[in-house]
């Protein structure tokens, strides 16, 4: 071999180890499968799979736009007040609100375990909204309205009373006029039961919360006792009969409702609710209110109904009244512009067999009368 070949081959071999060195530096991996989402039906329509995990997720909520004027009634007024000068206006009033809701549900070994959350963000035209949370905290910021866990039966967290879920609120009407039905939010632990044959049940300890609008509302328990709730229901085609009762550790006293809900045709549906409670020991001496008792005097009532005009188009109807001769009256009719985009317009009317004159501590008399009418239209997008 001579010294030219011995060159030469050499020369290749270096290409050869150089080619191959270039070649491992420029080797790219193999890209992950992409992980898509999954839809997850198990729970309704809307529903995710979170990826990597077993859990079903649902976001909604709604967009909603509210014109008002007048007087209307206690849960959702239409009049804002002067702060300065200490009166309410009767005029317009306008509110705006994003509500975003979560729903999760996931399949354990103990049952379906599921959470439910729902925030609601105001802003209003006034310093001082009267409003569905009545105080200026919730005129213009977030307020959080639900957010519960629930294992099975077992339900813990923040929820509406079980004295109003249970049993049901007072039909589809926007403003539930001055014969309020019970409190709503507060921290719970409740368990519901489930028979079968249409029959159910429900037990739950509450903690109640203090109502911000009348001095003499004492709702939160100041006690190691709770506010007891219990209720039991039977369910059918045609309808269903509900009776709850509640315990208000608090001032030790008694309330109790009683319902019957009727579908009558695919058309129309009918209900009417009758409540009773004591009033010994309460400190609102002037109608013997508690956080379950909300309505003035021992008893109460409410009736109405729902009519479908068509499939787009409802009208809903709510009467109601108390042994201090307080009555309301709230009609709407909803008209589902397309899917999603419901406009409302509701005409409320009030009249008060007690009322508040305005003093620091309320003069309640019932010597005095008010009449008022109120009216609303709302724009609401849900998704």
């Amino acid at each position: 071999m001579n010294i030219k070949s011995l060159l030469l081959g050499s020369a290749a071999a270096l290409i050869a180890v150089s080619g191959a060195r270039a070649a491992d530096a420029v080797t790219v991996a193999e890209p992950e499968p992409a992980e898509y989402v999954k839809i997850c039906d198990v729970y309704g329509s809307g529903y995710f799979y979170i990826p990597g995990t077993e859990t079903c997720l649902r976001i909604g909520g709604y967009v909603r736009y509210d014109i008002s004027a007048g007087d209307v009634g206690s849960f959702d007024g239409a009049r804002s007040t002067d702060v300065l000068n200490g009166k309410d206006q009767g005029t317009w009033h306008k509110n705006a609100r994003f509500d975003l809701r979560t729903w999760t549900g996931q399949e354990t070994e103990l049952g379906t375990l599921k959470t439910y959350t729902e925030t609601k963000f105001n802003f209003g035209n006034s310093a001082y909204y009267a409003g569905a949370e009545g105080n200026p905290a919730h005129n213009k910021g977030a307020t959080l309205s639900f957010a519960w866990i629930q294992l099975g039966g077992l339900r813990v967290g923040l929820d509406d009373s079980a004295f109003d879920t249970f049993i049901g609120y007072a039909g589809n009407v926007l403003n539930d006029t001055i014969v309020p039905y019970g409190d709503f939010s507060t921290n719970l632990i409740q368990y519901n039961f489930d028979a079968g044959n249409g029959f159910s049940a429900i037990v739950s300890l509450e903690e109640g919360s203090v109502d911000t609008n009348n001095v003499f509302y004492v709702g939160t328990i100041d006690s190691y006792v709770p506010h007891v709730v219990g209720g039991v229901k039977y369910t059918q085609g045609w309808g269903a009969i509900t009776g709850v009762v509640a315990y208000d550790s608090n001032y030790e006293e008694w309330a109790g409702k009683v319902r019957a809900d009727f579908n009558v045709t695919s058309e129309l549906s009918l209900f009417a609710m009758f409540g009773y409670g004591t009033d010994n020991n309460s400190l609102d001496f002037a109608s013997g209110r508690d956080f379950y008792k909300q309505w003035g005097g021992h008893w109460a009532w409410w009736a109405g109904g729902t009519y479908k005009f068509n499939p787009k188009t409802s009208f809903n109807l709510q009467v109601s009244g108390d042994q201090d001769k307080n009555y309301g009256v709230a009609a709407n009719v909803a008209y589902d512009v397309v899917p999603g985009l419901t406009v409302t317009a509701e005409v409320d009317y009030d009249h008060f067999g007690h009322f508040n004159d305005g003093t620091p501590f309320g003069n309640w008399t019932a010597a005095d009368k008010k009449n008022s009418v109120g009216g609303l239209l709302r724009f609401q997008r849900s998704f």
